[in-house]
């Protein structure tokens, strides 16, 4: 009775874990919210905060988000291991364990696709009629 709710529960997941993704991406790139990290638009962590920013959008509109979502689970995994592996294998110990959700997450969307409340799905309706 309660997996009728599924569909719903992952649009959720996927617009959440999509914005806050962005959110990194906007604090990098935008400086909103305000933060202290600015990196160079041509540094790792300018890159970062561009796939972070782009794919957090898409992903929470669910436009073509398999693809930005394969490459933000990759990002996350490279920040896992480039940047909190180094400080030992556990993420809570290491902090990486916000990177190790993101990842996983971002994986499931990327072999499940946009699902319910997402542009793709609103796009493949107007075709079909």
């Amino acid at each position: 009775m309660i997996s009728k709710f599924e569909p719903y529960a992952f649009a959720l997941l996927r617009i959440m874990a999509g914005l806050m993704f962005a959110i990194h991406g906007s604090q990098k790139i935008l400086g909103w919210p305000p933060s202290e990290m600015h990196p160079p638009l041509a540094s790792a962590g300018g890159v970062s905060g561009i796939i972070e920013l782009v794919a957090g959008l898409l992903i929470a509109l669910g436009l073509f988000a398999r693809w930005p979502a394969f490459i933000a689970s990759g990002e996350m995994a490279v920040a896992f291991f480039w940047k909190h592996w180094p400080h030992g294998w556990n993420p809570v110990a290491n902090q990486g364990e916000a990177a190790v959700l993101y990842c996983f997450v971002f994986l499931y969307v990327f072999a499940r696709g946009s699902g319910i409340w997402s542009l793709d799905s609103l796009f493949a309706r107007g075709r079909r009629r």
